[in-house]
C-alpha cells in the first residue's frame, strides 16, 4: 500500500512539473503577438519566437495579428447636400503597430473603427451633392483616411488605406441618370451623323469645284488653240494674198460673187445694196473691156482671136449691168428701196 502511494504521489508530481513547463514555454508565431498581465497588471508583449512566463502567477492574453487586415463594412445610409440619401460601402486597410495600445486603450477596436469611418464618412458626403460625391472617390478616400489614421493612432493602429467600393444612389436617381445618359448618348450620335453629313457636303461641293474648274480651264484651253488656229489661218490667208498681189479687179469680181449670198435666208426680208456695187460693176466692165497688153501668145493670135475676145468681154459687161438691175428690180417689187 505504501509502495502504491508513493508511486501515485511520484506520478502526481511528475504531471504537475510537466503542466508547469508546458504552461511556463509559449511559443508566439510570426507576425503575432501576445500581451503578458503579471498578477493582474501589464507585464510585457512576447515577441515571435519561444517565450518563458511563470506559470500560475503570469497570464498571457490571447494573440493579436500584426499583419494587415482587410475589413469589409457594410453599406451605411449617407444623406448628401442636395437631401438624397446614397448607400455606401467601404473597405478599411489597418494594421495594428502597438499591441498593447490596441488590447488595452480600446475594447475593441474594428467595432470603433467601423463606427469612425461611418461618421466620418457622412460629415465629409453630407457636404457634397450627388454628382461630385460620384466623381469623387479619391477626395472622399484621402479624408477619411485622414480622419481615421489620427484619430486611431493612440489604440495602436494605423489605416493604410480607406477604399469606396460602391455608391448606390435611390433607384429614381439610377433611373434619371439612365435616361440622361441615354440622352447623351442620342446626341453624340446626332452630332456625329451631322458631322459625317457635313463632311460628305463638303467633300461633293469640293469636288464640284475642281470638276468645274477643270472644265474651265480645257473650255479656256480649247478656246485659246480655236483662236490660234483661227488666227494662223487668217494670217496664212492674209500672207497668201500678199504674196500674190492682187488688183482691184480681182477683189471686184469676188465681191460681185459673194452678193448673191447675203439674200439667201429666209429670214433676210430687210437687205442694204451697198453703195460700192456700182463701182464694183464698174471696175468689172472695165477690167473686161480694157485691152490686154501685148504677150507673145497674143502677138501670135489671129485677128479673129482678138475679135472674139472682144465680143466676150463686152457680153459679160453686159451681164453684170442685168445682174445690177435685175437687183434693183427685185427690191422695188418688194416695196423697199435699194439703200445705195
Amino acid at each position: 500500500m505504501d509502495i502504491s502511494a508513493s508511486l501515485i504521489a511520484g506520478l502526481l508530481v511528475a504531471l504537475l512539473a510537466i503542466f508547469t513547463v508546458v504552461r511556463a514555454v509559449r511559443i508566439v508565431p510570426q507576425a503575432r503577438a501576445r500581451n503578458v498581465e503579471r498578477l493582474g497588471r501589464y507585464h510585457k508583449t512576447l515577441n515571435p519566437g519561444l517565450n518563458l512566463v511563470i506559470p500560475y502567477i503570469d497570464r498571457v492574453h490571447p494573440q493579436i495579428d500584426l499583419r494587415e487586415q482587410v475589413v469589409s463594412f457594410k453599406p451605411q445610409p449617407v444623406i448628401t447636400e442636395d437631401n438624397l440619401v446614397v448607400e455606401i460601402d467601404t473597405v478599411l486597410y489597418f494594421q495594428v503597430t502597438d499591441p498593447r495600445a490596441a488590447f488595452y486603450e480600446i475594447a475593441s477596436f474594428l467595432q470603433a473603427v467601423e463606427q469612425l469611418t461611418v461618421t466620418t464618412l457622412r460629415n465629409v458626403v453630407g457636404s457634397m451633392d450627388l454628382e461630385k460625391t460620384l466623381t469623387s472617390r479619391d477626395t472622399i478616400n484621402s479624408q477619411l483616411r485622414g480622419v481615421l489614421d489620427e484619430a486611431t493612432g493612440k489604440w495602436g493602429l494605423r489605416v493604410n488605406r480607406v477604399e469606396i467600393k460602391a455608391i448606390d444612389p435611390p433607384q429614381s436617381i439610377k433611373e434619371a441618370m439612365q435616361k440622361q445618359m441615354r440622352a447623351e448618348r442620342d446626341k453624340r450620335a446626332a452630332i456625329l451623323g451631322a458631322e459625317g453629313q457635313r463632311q460628305s457636303q463638303i467633300l461633293t461641293a469640293e469636288g464640284d469645284k475642281q470638276a468645274a474648274v477643270l472644265r474651265a480651264e480645257g473650255n479656256r484651253t480649247a478656246a485659246i488653240l480655236e483662236a490660234e488656229g483661227q488666227s494662223r489661218a487668217i494670217d496664212e490667208v492674209f500672207q497668201a494674198v500678199h504674196r500674190n498681189d492682187p488688183d482691184p479687179k480681182l477683189l471686184a469680181y469676188q465681191y460681185l460673187q459673194a452678193l448673191p449670198q447675203l439674200a439667201q435666208g429666209q429670214g433676210n426680208n430687210f437687205w442694204v445694196i451697198p453703195s460700192e456695187i456700182t463701182s464694183a460693176l464698174q471696175g468689172v466692165s472695165k477690167a473686161f473691156s480694157e485691152v490686154l497688153p501685148p504677150s507673145p501668145a497674143t502677138r501670135e493670135k489671129p485677128a479673129a482671136d482678138d475679135a472674139a475676145a472682144a465680143k466676150a468681154a463686152d457680153d459679160t459687161a453686159e451681164a453684170a449691168q442685168a445682174a445690177a438691175e435685175a437687183v434693183a428690180d427685185a427690191a422695188e417689187a418688194d416695196g423697199r428701196p435699194p439703200r445705195a
